[in-house]
């Protein structure tokens, strides 16, 4: 770590409204963890309290205080997915990495974590790797998962992929769909929405294939910026949505026609998502 480093990263959000998550952000995007070194340093250019400092990097589970690996591999370990195995597919996971739960492996690879839900508690066992939700997980389907985090998890296979499902979502203020069946994303209707980010205005579709990442949008949104996303038919902003498990922010919610509800990260580069089924 270089102190000249912590000091830009400082200098470029200060003044800024949470401007402390904003300086942690960039820190941990540039270590892979938040350095006791980088804590005591933005506790000393910023004037605040370190035990504050500490307490934000603590609260939001997108922050690690270890160096993480590459691959970040989570086993859900709640009611719904212990009754249907999951303590059977967790002790595979971590005999196939050959670490623990909040351990990363020598080569820096992998880190390993287990939480208590997922909010998929219909397709458990639950297993993620990078973002990505793999439903119903055996002990024989570990090392298939670990494989393809090492190959790259953000190529989707349309048509041949069981991680992804298309859904059909609307506004859960007006219940309008969402969905445009004249733009496609990966060979399915589009979601539309509007965003709005630094003062720019615009369209964002996403696509409706629950596992892909894929979307267009005509405004320029930074990496690890928070767009405000908004229903185009009733101008309602998508907001109230659960903290994301990866960075803090509230995600945005979209009611799933087939039941329940599909909530996504606003945050750009961030893959934090959930669906809670009914």
């Amino acid at each position: 770590m270089r102190v000249e480093e912590i000091e830009e990263i400082v200098e470029n959000h200060q003044g800024r409204r949470g401007e402390l998550i904003s300086i942690l952000e960039d820190i941990q995007s540039r270590y892979s963890y938040l350095p006791e070194e980088a804590l005591r340093a933005v506790a000393e250019r910023t004037g605040q309290s370190l035990v504050d400092i500490y307490g934000i990097a603590t609260f939001y589970r997108w922050f690690s205080l270890k160096p993480r690996g590459k691959h970040l591999v989570s086993c859900c370990l709640g009611t719904a997915c212990h009754v249907r195995g999951a303590p059977k597919v967790a002790d595979e996971v971590e005999r196939q990495l050959g670490v623990g739960p909040g351990e990363t492996t020598g080569d820096r690879e992998f880190t390993l974590e287990t939480v208590n839900c997922l909010g998929a508690c219909a397709l458990g066992p639950i297993v993620v790797a990078d973002g990505h939700y793999f439903p119903n997980v055996s002990p024989s389907k570990v090392r298939s998962i670990i494989a393809k985090a090492k190959e790259g998890l953000d190529k989707v296979l349309v048509g041949g992929d069981d991680r992804t499902f298309p859904v059909d979502v609307s506004c859960p203020r007006c219940n309008h769909s969402l969905m445009d069946p004249d733009v496609l994303q990966d060979g399915y209707p589009s979601v539309r929405v509007t965003i709005a980010c630094g003062g720019q205005h615009g369209s964002l579709r996403l696509s409706s294939l629950y596992g892909s990442y894929k979307a267009e949008t005509d405004v320029e949104v930074p990496p690890n910026k928070v767009a405000d996303f908004f229903c185009p038919h009733c101008h309602t902003q998508l907001t109230g949505g659960s903290a994301c498990p990866e960075c803090g922010v509230h995600m945005v919610p979209m009611i799933v026609k087939q039941g329940g509800v599909v909530q996504i990260c606003p945050r750009r580069t961030c893959k934090g998502h959930r669906l809670d089924l009914a």
